[in-house]
């Protein structure tokens, strides 16, 4: 394929860029060329950042020039990983109950379902996580059921609570911490989707499947509990390619 474009970003940066859509190939591509580039080691490269539909790569200027990355990197486009690295399909519990979930009734009246139809429709999905970003651990995954495809609210709240399980337009995510938002909160998961202290940081990568299982508001203490004396982690499984 010759679909994409290499754009200078900064004096040391630049952007390979997959086409103008948003899906799941064009993440594939992203994520292949992710891989290839760290497995290349090219002298200069500092970081390269996975997004919806392109990569960043930052660069030592005082080790290389751009004009010599770009000609090494648009040789690798999709070239295969030589070893591909292990993603994740996650099982993530949420508690989809109105009280852990603020905007569930409006999302359901909005669409003509029952609050009980809106958890199932959602958690009857398997996402993909896209990338990983507006603050760190935050999770951008796709894609919703058509059903549940809303534009974001028209008044957005300045504290959104960790954990918050959120909706727009095809996009579901997780709120890691407390931070402004302006997306449906369907649900709350008790699990730590990011941790400054381990040496990952976020639980999700680029990549990662991820199942939403809704549990109790009892079982959300339970694991709330466990989560808060390090005793728990949600369980995963290697994703198949």
């Amino acid at each position: 394929m010759a679909d994409f474009r290499i754009l200078r970003a900064a004096d040391s940066a630049f952007v390979v860029e997959f086409g103008s859509t948003i899906d799941r190939k064009t993440s594939d591509r992203v994520l292949a060329l992710a891989e290839v580039l760290e497995q290349a080691r090219l002298p200069g490269v500092t970081e390269v950042v996975a997004t919806f539909r392109s990569l960043s790569v930052n660069y030592d200027s005082l080790t290389t020039t751009g004009s010599e990355l770009e000609q090494a990197i648009a040789a690798f486009v999709d070239e295969p990983p030589q070893s591909s690295h292990s993603k994740r399909l996650w099982d993530i519990p949420v508690c989809y109950d109105p009280t852990f979930a603020p905007d569930i009734e409006d999302v359901a009246k909005s669409i003509g379902l029952s609050v009980a139809e809106v958890a199932a429709l959602h958690a009857g999905t398997q996402y993909h996580v896209y990338m990983i970003g507006f603050v760190p651990g935050y999770p951008y995954m796709g894609d919703l059921p058509a059903k549940l495809q809303l534009p974001r609210r028209s008044d957005p709240r300045t504290r959104v609570p960790p954990g918050s399980l959120a909706i727009a337009t095809s996009m579901t995510a997780v709120y890691p911490y407390e931070s402004p938002g302006g997306w449906h909160l369907i649900g709350t998961s008790p699990v730590r989707f990011f941790d400054a202290a381990s040496a990952k940081g976020a639980l999700l990568g680029p990549g990662d499947g991820v199942k939403f299982r809704p549990v109790t508001p009892d079982e959300f203490a339970r694991i709330r509990t466990a989560v808060e004396r390090n005793d728990y982690v949600p369980s995963s499984m290697e994703l198949a390619a």
